[in-house]
């Protein structure tokens, strides 16, 4: 990867259509919900691109992407799509993707096991978690192996905090609990695991003001900007991006929900310092990611 070749790096993009195989029941139905939600056709049968396609759409516009699958088998009964797989793909196309993994944490020592084996043999750089899809207060001590093993590979946590479109409108939400992704949950973690960096992807709405606290008061928790189209960022958040938290924060899209395209074209429109702009769009993933 030539990171003088690239114009920004996006931190959070999504593997969504398996690898190899067919979609589990259900599934079409969560992906419509959705794409009712984000206003996306993505979700719809035959929508979604392959990660070779994600590749392919973001060596177009010279952006680099971290990829990664999520794994909610215990909670939706939706097959997880495979580290391996999606690392793979990656290899063959890292000129523009970075992969990261998923592991649900109560897979205890199994998932500890493959966690050091992907960062191993596969180059994972870090790994996503998804606490209202996999169903875990991020301070539950059950998931401490797997983080253990994360921290001694020197790999990234990534935590997706705050409201989240999975379920939204559906009926039950379609057993989301949301109380789950509150962020104040990974301050555990944070102070836990000091030298291991902690992504808080997204604004964390409503817990907002959460994130920012965590992001300010730990030296190694970030902030990634995805899930939201910036014009709906509360101000605050704004705020802390264009100041105590400029060398903290990190453009993220949330790829297929909302397209970097849309995202990047709304955020030209926040009111922030030139000279922080970069920092978002590329600069400090690229330390974070140990690419310069």
């Amino acid at each position: 990867m030539n990171i003088d070749d690239l114009v920004a790096i996006d931190i959070h993009t999504h593997a969504e259509e398996p690898c190899c195989g067919h979609r589990d029941d259900g599934y079409d139905e969560f992906q419509a919900g959705m794409a009712k939600y984000f206003k996306n056709p993505a979700g719809k049968d035959g929508m979604l691109p392959s990660v070779e396609q994600t590749a392919q759409y973001f060596r177009e516009r010279k952006i680099g992407a971290v990829i990664f699958p999520v794994d909610t088998e215990r909670e939706t009964g939706f097959r997880r799509y495979s580290n391996e797989d999606v690392a793979r793909i990656a290899a063959e196309n890292d000129d523009i993707l970075i992969p990261f993994a998923s592991i649900d944490p109560a897979k205890g020592k199994a998932g500890a096991r493959e966690a050091r084996r992907l960062v191993k043999e596969f180059g994972v750089k870090g790994f996503k978690f998804h606490p209202t899809m996999q169903g875990f207060y991020p301070n539950d001590r059950m998931a401490y192996p797997l983080y253990e093993a994360i921290a001694e590979e020197g790999a990234i946590m990534l935590f997706h905090t705050g409201q989240t479109g999975v379920g939204s409108g559906m009926r039950g939400g379609m057993g989301m609990r949301l109380k789950f992704s509150n962020p104040i949950h990974v301050d555990d973690v944070a102070v836990d695991f000091p030298d291991t960096p902690i992504i808080l992807a997204h604004p964390s709405f409503p817990w907002t003001e959460e994130g920012l606290m965590i992001a300010q008061h730990k030296p190694n928790v970030y902030i990634d900007m995805s899930g939201w189209s910036p014009k709906y960022f509360p101000p605050i958040f704004v705020h802390y991006a264009n100041s105590i938290l400029k060398k903290k924060m990190l453009f993220g899209s949330d790829w297929p929900a909302i397209t970097p395209d849309r995202w990047l074209s709304d955020f030209e429109q926040l009111d922030l310092r030139e000279e922080v702009k970069p920092l978002i769009l590329k600069e400090n993933a690229a330390r974070l990611l140990k690419l310069m």
